[in-house]
């Protein structure tokens, strides 16, 4: 007991150590992690050893992780996925299995008779690390576009299909249709069991306990370990278990704040499931890098394959194809906890799952580094894309370059189209419908293209960032330019670079721009700009109004007024 308290401490001290010298460098934690565990492993210096320390630590982060994994999953979110994200990862997911066993065991991996290397491999590989990505795409800002969307429809998906997986992973040396049957039954009746306690019991509960956080923590502690339990009576796994307890937990009331409490937790267990991985990854050798290189290089490949083709094939356009493509090509942290459970079942061996964590480690870094610069990686190969022949979805005005490009744009034009963009649209709508005959829209969200078109406005797809778009687009003969994103969500560009671009290309235009820092004001004005915007001033206004409103006791009927407005409203972006 006093070896396992110590062994802890070890791991926490060192984490936290290569965890700073991570922060400092920009590089993911989860690498600093693992590079701790192996340095204090049985294949480090040799301060933890003790195999069942390893275990337990390991199984107790395990736990927890699929727990908060688990309530991380929003069924809501899966329910509402249009068809784009499903065939996206349908597509994906069997496309990134298929090409897995094939490559798999096309380079000697086992496949059969106890051993399932190759299948725990593919698996591994169509899965994408979440924590990356939602790092990074919210630094980016990028969560709400449509990519991102794409992205983390995808990734909700992915999580689906590793659960079923892990409810079959016990059966696979006896995989018959009766047991894959008895498997799902089995996880069946853990769901309901789990469902129905937690919409008709759990609410109850932590209704009566909403003002005590130490009971409310208590309590989702031990709803994880009890449906843990009863998953294990299940002949399943804790691990599934706890993925169950998080999943039914996310659907009630109290989610969020269970969410908050466990958060202190989970970065603690977390933390130590990572470690006591790196405690069990070897010094490679040549043939486990060889491997862990072979599956960096797949999981690339067949992301970018099996991602951009359904996207590519549904008309999203080349960028929006491509975007999800990049933000996916790693491998997930989920990956590396079905490699565990196949180690831990002796489905697969030792050099297999050091490769495949040398794998994650290697596309950890890359994944980061290239998701931060995808928009100058997308630019670079749209360009080559279109020369061997794909189309974008600006290719049906591609033969009226000699004519004004696009055919000639009109007198108002909307350089970007976010969220400004599509209340003003639909204002004009409200009051004056006649005024958007008079108006072009440049922008490369194929929604917005495909929206707008069938509305009948004249839309240009391209890219706003890039000055033959505008060229070509016909900015040059405009009369009122309008640029309505802020700074924050311009791929590319800002306001004062594409109000010098547009003045140059049009000297008599009026040109409004927004500026989301008051500093910015003058150096648009300084750029060209007629007009600037201010988004803050205009929702002060409007925050005042309520004010006034609640004062006055009438906030019933300042509510009643939006309600009508909202309703009248058909936006394209809601």
């Amino acid at each position: 007991m006093h070896e396992l308290i110590r062994d802890i401490t070890l791991c926490i001290l060192f984490a936290w150590v290569l965890g700073l010298l991570a922060h400092f460098s920009r590089q993911p934690l989860i690498l600093a992690y693992l590079i701790a565990g192996f340095f204090i492993g049985p294949f480090g210096t040799k301060w933890v050893k003790s195999e069942e320390s390893i275990n337990v630590i390991s199984e107790l982060g395990l736990i927890f992780m699929l727990f908060m994994i688990g309530l991380e999953i929003d069924l809501k979110k899966i329910v509402r996925a249009g068809k784009v994200i499903l065939f996206a990862a349908g597509g994906q997911l069997i496309g990134g299995c298929l090409l897995g066993i094939l490559f798999f065991i096309g380079i000697g991996l086992s496949m059969g008779s106890g051993h399932f290397d190759a299948l725990y491999l593919c698996v591994a590989c169509a899965l994408s690390s979440t924590v990356i990505i939602v790092k990074v795409l919210y630094e980016k800002r990028e969560l709400d576009t449509l990519p991102g969307r794409i992205t983390l429809g995808v990734l909700v998906l992915q999580d689906i299909f590793a659960i079923l997986f892990l409810a079959v992973q016990p059966s696979l040396d006896n995989l018959q249709i009766s047991v894959i049957l008895l498997s799902v039954a089995r996880v069946g009746a853990l769901v309901a069991t789990a469902l129905v306690l937690s919409r008709y019991v759990l609410p109850w509960l932590f209704h009566q306990i909403a003002r005590r956080p130490e009971l409310i923590l208590l309590g989702a502690l031990a709803w994880c370990f009890l449906i843990g339990e009863i998953a294990e009576r299940l002949h399943l796994s804790r691990e599934m278990g706890s993925l169950v307890a998080g999943v039914s937990l996310s659907t009630f009331p109290y989610a969020l704040d269970v969410t908050a409490k466990v958060t202190t937790l989970r970065d603690f267990f977390i933390t130590l499931f990572f470690v006591s991985l790196g405690m069990t990854i070897p010094i490679p050798n040549a043939s486990v890098i060889g491997l862990a290189l072979a599956i960096a290089a797949f999981t690339v490949v067949s992301r970018m394959v099996t991602t951009f083709v359904p996207l590519y094939l549904m008309n999203q356009g080349l960028r929006a194809s491509l975007l999800p493509a990049i933000n996916l090509a790693q491998i997930s942290e989920f990956s590396l906890v079905v490699i565990q459970t196949g180690v831990l079942a002796g489905h697969i061996t030792k050099e297999t799952s050091s490769a495949a964590s040398f794998a994650f480690v290697v596309l950890a870094v890359l994944s980061t580094f290239v998701m931060s610069r995808s928009d100058q990686v997308t630019r670079g190969l749209i360009g080559p894309l279109k020369r061997i022949g794909l189309r974008d979805l600006d290719h049906k005005h591609e033969g009226e370059a000699g004519h004004g490009g696009h055919g000639e744009a009109r007198r108002i034009v909307i350089l970007g189209f976010f969220r400004a963009a599509s209340a003003l649209i639909a204002e004009i709508e409200r009051r004056t419908p006649a005024v958007l005959e008079q108006i072009t829209v440049i922008d490369f969200n194929p929604l917005v293209f495909r929206t707008l078109t069938d509305r009948g406005m004249h839309v240009v797809y391209g890219d706003i960032s890039n000055v033959d778009t505008l060229v070509h687009a016909g900015v040059g003969k405009a009369e009122l330019i309008i640029l309505s994103i802020p700074d924050s969500l311009l791929k590319g560009a800002d306001n004062e670079k594409l109000v010098r671009h547009v003045r140059s290309l049009n000297p008599s235009a009026k040109i409004v721009a927004t500026a989301e820092i008051l500093a910015n004001v003058n150096d648009l004005y300084e750029a060209g700009a007629d007009y600037v915007t201010v988004t803050r001033l205009s929702d002060a206004d409007e925050l005042y109004k309520v004010i006034e409103a609640a004062q006055a006791g009438l906030l019933d009927d300042k509510r009643a007024e939006t309600d009508v407005l909202l309703s009248e409203r058909r936006e394209v972006l809601p």
